[in-house]
């Protein structure tokens, strides 16, 4: 999943977007396919925003039958809030029964840098939808996530360049019996992100998410104070894949990641964009490769000198 083009499939359903007005491409089945909405849509000069495209799908399909959606631009990203999308979805709950999917926010940035997408509080989704298996969400600003419960969510994804600390408290702070797989950008203080290890503690404690399998904490600004908190996180115990990619890590978050409980009964490790030196990489991989872990990881980068007697490292996603 990458930022620089829109999602190509939703929990193994490829996505399709739905068409503009007047379309003669066929639809196909409701439940093959993810369904994209994007708005606006323009037809002889006339605008469709996003609700209108969204009654128009619901008017067109067997919303029935429909097992995911992605919702993709919405007219004024940058400076209009996701909260009228959010009402429109949650009205719509007695007709998508079947609903077992929501990505909220697909766009690339150049529909919308991720750090300017607006969003709200996306947890009235998660009540209306309790049959909800999987909910993913892209950008950061004006995003809430307070604590909830949801008995069947299995994946949750919160993409951002930076995020708040009270939507990492919320999240971590959730009971979530079904999760098996859990990814958060992190980000970095230049776009919102003031959350620290410490935000995390349920979470890495792991007793509100007793099925999870994989856990991703990437993109972090603070990814060695991250590393350093996992190492002794009880979840790990249970995890089959960690994932602490797209930030900034290096010899130091490795070296207590390593110095900390056995990380040999993974199934892969990915520290993919470091900036790890060649003697701590082939170190994990020593550790490592021989138990079968495989581990991820690509050439460092590159540390920049602004020339005020600092190194800068930077996060993969910010803006």
């Amino acid at each position: 999943m990458t930022i620089g083009s829109h999602l190509e499939e939703l929990r193994g359903l490829p996505v399709f977007e739905f068409p503009e007005p007047g379309s003669t491409v066929p639809l196909p089945e409701p439940e093959s396919v993810a369904w994209r909405i994007s708005g606006p849509t323009y037809r002889d000069g006339d605008e469709e925003d996003w609700p209108e495209v969204f009654d128009r799908f619901l008017a067109a399909v067997d919303t029935r039958r429909v097992r995911s959606l992605v919702v993709g631009g919405w007219e004024d990203a940058y400076e209009t809030d996701s909260a009228p999308i959010v009402a429109r979805l949650i009205a719509a709950n007695n007709r998508l029964t079947a609903l077992e999917s929501v990505f909220l926010g697909d766009m690339t940035f150049e529909d919308c840098e991720i750090s300017w997408i607006q969003q709200s509080d996306v947890t009235p989704l998660l009540a209306a939808y309790p049959g909800l298996r999987s909910f993913g969400v892209r950008g950061g600003s004006n995003l809430a996530f307070p604590p909830v419960r949801h008995a069947a969510l299995e994946q949750l994804v919160v993409e951002a360049g930076g995020l708040g600390a009270d939507v990492v408290r919320g999240i971590a702070g959730s009971e979530l019996p079904a999760l098996t797989d859990l990814e958060l950008w992190l980000g970095t203080d230049e776009y919102g992100a003031d959350s620290v290890p410490g935000d995390l503690a349920p979470l890495l404690a792991g007793t509100h998410v007793p099925a999870l399998r994989r856990l991703a904490l990437r993109n972090s600004v603070i990814q060695d104070e991250i590393a350093e908190a996992v190492s002794g996180a009880p979840v790990v115990a249970r995890l089959e894949h960690l994932d602490l990619s797209m930030g900034t890590l290096s010899d130091f978050g490795a070296v207590a990641l390593l110095g900390g409980q056995p990380l040999t009964h993974l199934a892969s490790l990915d520290l993919s964009h470091h900036y790890l030196s060649e003697e701590m990489r082939e170190r994990i991989v020593a550790e490592l490769a021989p138990h079968g872990v495989r581990v991820l990881t690509d050439e460092p980068q590159q540390e920049e000198d602004w020339g005020d007697g600092d190194m800068h490292r930077y996060v993969s996603v910010g803006e």
